[in-house]
Formats: C-alpha cells, sequence, structure tokens
C-alpha cells in the first residue's frame, strides 16, 4: 500500500493528485523551484522539498534530485503527472532502482512509445523522412519524436520554408526534451483530433474508456476538449477500442495511458502516438465514467486488479482550459498576479489560487473548468454560461475565446469543428465585447462612489467629471455629475442610474436594469467589471499608453516578458530583410514565439541575444523601412 507519494510536477496537475490522496488516506510530498516555493501545490502538500533553480532543465527535469527528494522526504512512490519526466523511462528505471513504487507504466512500455517514430513503426505506419521530403508531401507537420504539447512542432507547406522550420522545430525539441529528433506527417487541414483513454492492470484486463474529442486546438496544443467524441459512426469507435486495446497489450501496458488518432475528412482514422501518461484532458473521462482515474493510477501501482468490465458512461462532459494568454495577439502568454479565480456551477481543476504570482517560467495554464450533463448541449451550455459567469481577474485570459468557441454553431453541432476551427474564427472569436461603453459608465460611477464628494451641496452645479477607459476597441469618455439624489450623465440620455456603490453599480438600459459589479484595486489602472452577461477588463486613461506609441517607428519591441533563445542565421546590423521575416525566437511559458520583421527595410539595431532576459515592451530591434542596405566591402 502506497502510504506518502511525491509528485515530480507541478500546477494543476500536482494539486489534482494531491486531492486523491487527500481522499484515499495518502500523504503528500510537493517538489518546487525557486520561483514556486509559494505555489499552490506546495501549500496543499504535506512535505515539500526545494529543487535549486529556476529553468525546468535544472529542476523538473532533473531525475535524481527528485529521487533524491523522495527519499529524503520518506515518500515511498512516485506520481510523475503530465509533461517534464512523465513519459522518460530512465526517470522511471530511477524510481524503481530506488526502492519507490513508480505510478506508471513499465519504462518498457515507455520506451517503446516514447519515440514517436518508434511508436507509429509498432503499429505499422512509417513516418516520413524530414530530410527527404519532396514537393508532393506538402503539406506536412513536422514533430518532435520525444515529446508533445505542441513544442517542437511546425506545419510546412512550401519548399522554401522547411529548412528553417526544421531547424526550429529541432531546436526547440532538444530544449524541451533533450532530443533534436523530428519526423514529418501529412498535415490534414481538416482533421479532427480523436483519443481513446484506455487503463490497463498487471493482470492482463485493459479498459477502453470511451473516446475524447480534442480538435480545438491553437499552437497544437489542446483547448477545448469533451468526451465522449460525437458524431462518430459506432463502427469506427469500435475500430478505435480495438487499435487501442492492441497497442497497450502489445506493449505490455499497466496503468493510464491515451491512444490518439487523427480522422481525415474521409473518416479514417490515421494513428499518431500513445501518450504513456495521465492526459490533461482526464477529467471528461472521469466525469462521464464517474470514476477517479488516479486513485485507479495508485491501485494498480499497489498491484490490485481491475474490475473485468468498466462501468457504463454516462451523459456527456467537456474541459476549456483557461490559460493566463491574449488571444487577440496571437496568444501571447499573459504573467502578473492573479487577484480572483472564482468559476461556478462547474469542477475546477486549478493550479493557482487568488493572490499567486504567475510568472514566465512555465506553461500558461491556469486551470481547466468541467461541465457535466446528461446531453451534449447542456454540458456546452453549462460551461459557457459558468465561464460567463466567472470572476477572473489579474493577467488577461481566453476565458472570453472559451465562452464563444461553445456557443459557435460550427462548434455546437456535433462532429463538425476540427482543428482548423482557430484558423478560420480566430478573429471573430476574439472581438471585443460588446457593452464596453456601459461598463466603462458602471466604472466611473463605482469609482466615484470610493471618492465620495464633500458633504455641502452648492447651488452652482459644478461641471460633469470626466473619465476615460479603454476596452481594447475603443476609449470611452464618461462625463457624469452628482446630484443631491444620484447622477446624471449627460452623454448618455438612455441610461438610468439605479443603484451605485464603490462595488456594485445597477443600470437602466431600455428599460433593462443589470447589475455591474466593478472591481478596482490600489495602484492598477485595470478595472474589471463583471456582469451576468460577460466580463469586461478595461484600463483607465490615460496614465499608461502602449510601449509602440512611444518608440521609433520600426522597432520590434517585446510582446510578452521572457528570454531570448535564438537569433535567425546571418542576421546582423546593416543587413536586408523583408517583411514578416523570422529574426528572433522568445520563450515564455514554456513555448517559443516568433519576433518578425514589421516591414521590408533594414536592420538598423539589435539589442538581442540568446540567453537575454527581457521585459514586456523592451526594444529588440530597429527595422527601417525602405532604407538601403550599405554595400559589401571589397573583397
Amino acid at each position: 500500500m502506497i502510504g506518502n507519494l511525491l509528485v515530480a510536477n507541478r500546477g494543476e496537475i500536482a494539486c489534482r493528485v494531491f486531492r486523491t490522496c487527500r481522499d484515499l488516506g495518502v500523504s503528500t510530498v510537493a517538489v518546487h523551484s525557486d520561483p514556486d516555493a509559494g505555489a499552490l501545490h506546495v501549500r496543499e502538500a504535506d512535505a515539500a522539498v526545494r529543487l535549486p533553480g529556476a529553468a525546468p532543465a535544472d529542476t523538473y527535469l532533473r531525475g535524481d534530485l527528485i529521487v533524491a527528494a523522495a527519499l529524503a522526504a520518506g515518500a515511498d512512490a512516485v506520481h510523475p503527472g503530465y509533461g517534464f519526466l512523465s513519459e522518460n523511462a530512465a526517470f522511471a528505471r530511477e524510481v524503481e532502482a530506488a526502492g519507490l513504487t513508480w505510478v506508471g507504466p513499465p519504462p518498457e512500455a515507455i520506451e517503446a512509445m516514447a519515440s514517436k517514430t518508434r511508436a507509429k513503426r509498432l503499429m505499422g505506419v512509417e513516418p516520413l523522412d524530414p530530410d527527404a521530403l519532396t514537393e508532393a508531401d506538402l503539406p506536412v507537420l513536422v514533430k518532435a519524436a520525444a515529446g508533445g504539447g505542441g513544442r517542437g512542432m511546425r506545419v510546412v507547406r512550401e519548399m522554401g520554408a522547411l529548412k528553417e522550420e526544421l531547424a526550429a522545430a529541432r531546436a526547440e525539441a532538444l530544449s524541451a526534451f533533450g532530443d533534436d529528433e523530428v519526423f514529418a506527417e501529412p498535415y490534414l487541414e481538416r482533421g479532427r483530433h480523436v483519443e481513446v483513454q484506455v487503463l490497463a492492470d498487471a493482470h492482463g484486463t485493459v479498459w477502453a474508456l470511451g473516446t475524447r474529442d480534442c480538435s480545438l486546438q491553437r499552437r497544437h496544443q489542446k483547448v477545448i476538449e469533451e468526451a465522449p467524441a460525437p458524431g462518430l459512426p459506432e463502427a469506427l469507435v469500435e475500430e478505435l477500442y480495438g487499435t487501442a486495446v492492441r497497442a497497450a497489450r502489445a506493449i505490455g501496458y499497466r496503468g493510464a495511458g491515451t491512444v490518439e488518432f487523427l480522422i481525415g475528412p474521409d473518416g479514417a482514422a490515421h494513428f499518431l502516438e500513445m501518450n504513456t501518461r495521465l492526459q490533461v484532458e482526464h477529467p471528461v473521462t472521469e466525469a462521464v465514467y464517474g470514476i477517479d482515474l488516479v486513485a485507479l493510477q495508485l491501485r494498480v501501482a499497489e498491484g490490485s486488479p481491475l474490475p473485468p468490465e468498466p462501468p457504463a458512461p454516462r451523459g456527456h462532459a467537456v474541459e476549456g482550459r483557461l490559460y493566463a494568454e491574449d488571444p487577440a495577439r496571437a496568444f501571447a502568454p499573459q504573467t502578473g498576479t492573479l487577484h480572483a479565480l472564482d468559476v461556478p456551477g462547474v469542477r475546477l481543476d486549478a493550479g493557482y489560487a487568488a493572490g499567486d504570482a504567475v510568472g514566465v517560467h512555465y506553461d500558461a495554464l491556469l486551470a481547466k473548468a468541467v461541465a457535466h450533463a446528461p446531453t451534449r448541449a447542456e454540458a456546452l451550455r453549462l460551461l459557457a454560461h459558468a465561464l460567463e459567469r466567472a470572476r477572473v481577474h489579474g493577467p488577461v485570459t481566453n476565458r472570453d475565446l472559451l465562452v464563444r468557441s461553445l456557443r459557435r454553431p460550427e462548434f455546437a453541432e456535433p462532429g463538425r469543428a476540427d482543428t482548423g476551427f482557430y484558423d478560420r474564427h480566430l478573429d471573430a472569436l476574439t472581438a471585443p465585447p460588446p457593452g464596453g461603453r456601459y461598463a466603462a459608465v458602471a466604472a466611473a460611477l463605482a469609482e466615484a462612489a470610493a471618492r465620495p464628494g464633500p458633504g455641502a451641496w452648492r447651488n452652482v452645479p459644478s461641471q460633469p467629471r470626466l473619465r476615460v477607459y479603454g476596452d481594447g476597441a475603443a476609449d470611452h469618455e464618461v462625463r457624469y455629475a452628482r446630484l443631491r439624489d444620484g447622477y446624471a450623465l449627460p452623454d448618455d440620455p438612455d441610461v438610468r442610474v439605479v443603484a451605485v456603490t464603490a462595488r456594485e453599480v445597477r443600470l437602466d438600459v431600455a428599460g433593462v436594469v443589470r447589475p455591474y459589479r466593478v472591481t478596482v484595486r490600489p495602484g492598477s489602472d485595470t478595472v474589471h467589471v463583471d456582469t451576468p452577461t460577460g466580463a469586461y477588463r478595461l484600463t483607465r486613461r490615460p496614465r499608461f499608453t502602449d510601449p509602440a506609441e512611444r518608440t521609433a517607428p520600426g522597432s520590434l519591441l517585446a510582446p510578452m516578458p521572457g528570454t531570448v533563445v535564438r537569433v535567425a542565421e546571418g542576421l546582423a546590423v546593416g543587413a536586408r530583410v523583408e517583411a514578416g521575416r523570422p529574426l528572433l525566437w522568445l520563450e515564455a511559458m514554456k513555448m517559443e514565439h516568433q519576433v518578425t520583421a514589421p516591414a521590408s527595410g533594414v536592420l538598423t539595431a539589435l539589442h538581442a541575444e540568446p540567453g537575454r532576459q527581457v521585459e514586456v515592451g523592451a526594444l529588440l530591434a530597429v527595422v527601417e523601412a525602405g532604407a538601403v542596405a550599405e554595400p559589401a566591402p571589397d573583397q
């Protein structure tokens, strides 16, 4: 029996495993890097061990340090979570060699599927050699052989881009997984990403726990997942089950794992890979089958057998990943203090709590919201409603994108959405929400109520006060005057002020009264306004302006805090560059982000070198449009 479990991970998955441990009476040990010293998973554990440093390579990817931490804390088992070392056979062997129970598949099974190229060959699929591609093979998806999560992936549609994209994929794969092997596979523009959850014990039982559809993705990372995958023919479902179970049996699998497929427009299933670990999206399977996959992982690791058949599925579940990122700015990661995180009415698996700092060292996942209902339509409605009413204050998030995606007719129609969903609809899904004007009015009145004027009234009325708020689409000038019996809005005759406090304003617009909950924090120009039909993140003007407005034309500013990981080959001051050409790459929250030339011209300044850490708005380079490159010196 496992009595004390160390989770070799951080954030949401560590908190998730700890929750099950508490239910089972298992003690818990956390490990943490220096930036994570005060993180939620550390606070929730019974004991914690420091991994000195900040970079994953120095901390969460150091198997020797994690095993030493487990022994020091008296743990008798290790759960790897997902990501980091979760699919590392050498780490699993280190754990077992130390006399600890490994809560995962046998190292040999991990090894068989760890390389995506070996896994494909095991399943009878020959991967494409990326160095031997021809025009006829395009488009292709270049992928890291040793990992996933969107890292080391590049779509190549033109032969001219192949060399650069291969180099970028290999560099990112080496940084993320310590292995620069990549391969290629045909890229289906309109495919559906469907997977099968498997669970196996050491006694020969293998469960296929239904399908999941994870087609809504950005940067090859999942955003919304659901179970079961809608609209699949029964014969195809049985084919997927059979392939998944055969794959598990072929490698002597034990524990929880996922077999992933791409379903083409013709309905044919293409094997992608097997993830030899728990998936981020496992809660939707738990909701449909009424099980705790982490608890079952622990029992399997203890040697207990599974029942011959899994429980019967019930209803439909959908999960939305809440990321600290700005979808309207190419999903740029966001940092800062998370002041509020409250999503009522649904399951919330979170790695952060109110007051926690969201930093740059790890991925942008804040939490996962999961809704379960008797039907798919009801589950979508429930999750959209919960997210719409959520209070999420602090860094910009993708909350509005999730709500709009769940309500998009193409997604609401079962089985219609595919992996190109955001390529087609992102502009519409990231447009600023309507109603910003009324949110700005509410913000102005709440701030006025928080700073009451002098108690004596004058016979001569004062001039209206002016406040300006930006909502991402426009700046709203709000004029208001404080009267004996309330407030007047000279610029908004269609609005009647019903009630005002420093925290809530009720406005009557065309006969409909709605509440606006206003949150203002000292020292911040951000004002959060929450309503029953959506939330608004306003910026008080004109105290701060966009960094781009204060710099010379052609300046490339860091769109996010991060680390410069590399500069384009041969790039130097004086070189001619074309608009859109990648000049350098920033790494933030475990993802690489291209910084491209804003216009065709000459690079007149370069302030970036690999390893440099930059803050948002930092000047990286200057491209002078229309300038002529200096001629090369005579040879």
